[in-house]
């Protein structure tokens, strides 16, 4: 009976150093972006600096709740454990992007804004744009988002690939491209899309931005595989144990 309790103990470790994982991921990804050379004016750098602040204090929240969950683990019966131990599963799996998911949200839809066939090319963005229209719905409350069919999370990369945008290990192709949202505050993000200066961004590349609310999106599963190589599965022991 140790022995089973120890192994669902070590597993349910595991879950616990799998979320402080996503965190630290996410710590080092605002690291690794506040380095790049910052040409915002002051009320910019004060409106990021908030943000940043605000966003380590969700981190911080969220790494006491991991330990909460995991001392009441600790406190509860065989029975209990076990259905802690799903119900962990199931939330983690929620909050890795690894199951579809439905709600209130809003889609975008990437498009150009005028064609001239004669005298233009076919306009196109990069990488680089996408991932700051990114950044400025999560600023704007987005929750989840999809491009197109692949689930963006924490690990997901944005690049350019021989003149094509990939999401994940994916190409997006062409415009016109769909975002979708999932989102408690639809009107707010849009209100908030729409006074930023990414439509600006956007306009110069000949390309419009066009949201529109809606009452339920769906947003499908993360599909590839998320390496767990760099995480390790504590091993503690017991009271009464040497």
């Amino acid at each position: 009976m140790k022995q089973k309790n120890r192994l669902v103990q070590r597993f349910m470790v595991g879950i616990v150093c799998l979320v402080l994982g996503f965190l630290v991921a996410i710590v080092v990804n605002s690291n690794h972006q506040a380095t790049e050379r910052d040409t915002r004016d002051t009320w910019e750098i004060r409106t990021s600096l908030l943000e940043e602040q605000q966003a380590q204090q969700e981190l911080y929240k969220e790494i006491e709740e991991a330990e909460n969950t995991l001392r009441q683990y600790k406190e509860s019966t065989e029975h209990q454990q076990i259905d802690s131990l799903k119900q962990s599963i199931e939330q983690l799996r929620e909050q890795a992007g690894l199951i579809e998911i439905q709600g209130s949200g809003v889609v975008v839809t990437l498009q150009p804004l005028f064609l001239d066939e004669e005298s233009q090319e076919y306009p196109s963005i990069n990488a680089e744009l996408l991932q700051l229209l990114i950044n400025e719905l999560n600023t704007a409350g987005a929750s989840e988002i999809a491009i197109e069919n692949q689930r963006v999370i924490n690990i997901t990369p944005i690049r350019d690939v021989n003149d094509n945008i990939y999401v994940n290990n994916s190409s997006i192709g062409d415009l016109p491209i769909e975002i979708t949202i999932l989102t408690d505050n639809p009107e707010q993000l849009i209100n908030q899309v729409e006074v930023s200066e990414i439509g600006d961004y956007f306009a110069l590349e000949n390309v419009t931005i066009s949201i529109e609310a809606k009452n339920e999106v769906s947003l499908p599963a993360y599909d590839d595989q998320i390496d767990l190589h760099h995480i390790d599965i504590v091993d503690v022991t017991e009271e009464g144990e040497e």
